[in-house]
């Protein structure tokens, strides 16, 4: 006849098991998913230092014509490279661009398309800070008048829903040459330019949007902390089995030490 201690093991052992293999598949899961998360942050890092180093290779190359940056689709691998053009603002069409950041500011930029022989492309004029309890402008300040000599930095199209990019009543969200020249009754070359210097100077008082400040942010860290949760939970799996054989040890160690009892006493009970 088994043992009572061992009757009640065989169940207990087949539900250890089971928990395990529970807490495996679960932990398996949770690791896998921190360990991608970590490298998502790794990749965020490294394009992070890609664009940086574009920045720089960009601020410290000298100025060039603006036809050899704008005759393709402008992408991340163009920003920031200087140019300089020639032309007359369309004064007719300036836009205020609103919900804008520059130098820890909030405030809007003045967009207006530039008219040249050679094509026509949408110039950042500058960026205005906005005032506490102010509104923004509902009409942008006229351009200066005439040609002008414009240098600024490529920058690409931002992208988002058709209400933030496409102007209505001379406002937006976003800048794309792409959805303003759908408004013009002329084209507009893909990407625009914003502008560090005019020729004759404006007077409207706005100040060139900066360069992205080159920092790598925090992605290495967060990356560490992803990979750290993916330890600590195969850590955690093995803390759990360990405790649960230990306890289960005790458990086996006391049923033994209970003596069983003696065949007289029982008929004695009864």
């Amino acid at each position: 006849m088994p043992k009572l201690g061992t009757m009640g093991q065989a169940p207990q052992g087949r539900r250890l098991w089971l928990r395990w293999v529970v807490m495996g598949i679960a932990v398996v899961c949770l690791a896998v998913a921190f360990v991608n998360l970590g490298r998502w942050q790794l990749d965020r890092l490294q394009q992070r230092r890609d664009n940086n180093g574009v920045v720089v290779a960009h601020e410290n190359a000298p100025i060039v014509d603006w036809r050899t940056i704008f005759n393709h689709p402008i992408t991340d691998a163009d920003q920031w490279q200087r140019v300089q053009v020639r032309g007359t603002f369309d004064a007719e069409h300036s836009y205020v661009v609103r919900y804008r950041s520059n130098d820890n500011q909030t405030g809007w930029e003045i967009v207006t398309p530039l008219r040249t022989p050679d094509g026509n492309v949408l110039i950042s004029r500058g960026f205005a800070a906005r005032p506490a309890n102010q509104d923004f402008p509902r009409v942008a300040p006229p351009p200066p008048a005439g040609e002008v000599a414009v240098v600024g930095y490529v920058r690409r199209n931002e992208q988002g829903n058709t209400e933030a990019i496409t102007p209505a009543d001379g406002q937006m969200r976003l800048i794309n040459s792409d959805a303003v020249a759908s408004t013009l009754p002329y084209p507009l070359v893909n990407g625009y330019i914003g502008a560090t210097e005019l020729t004759p100077p404006a007077t409207d008082g706005l100040v060139p949007v900066d360069p992205p400040e080159l920092t790598e942010g925090n992605h290495f860290s967060y990356a560490l902390q992803w990979f750290s949760f993916a330890i600590i939970a195969g850590v955690g799996l093995v803390v759990l089995i360990r405790s649960d054989l230990r306890d289960r040890r005790r458990a086996a160690k006391a049923a033994a030490s209970t003596p069983a009892p003696t065949p007289d006493a029982t008929r004695t009970d009864a």
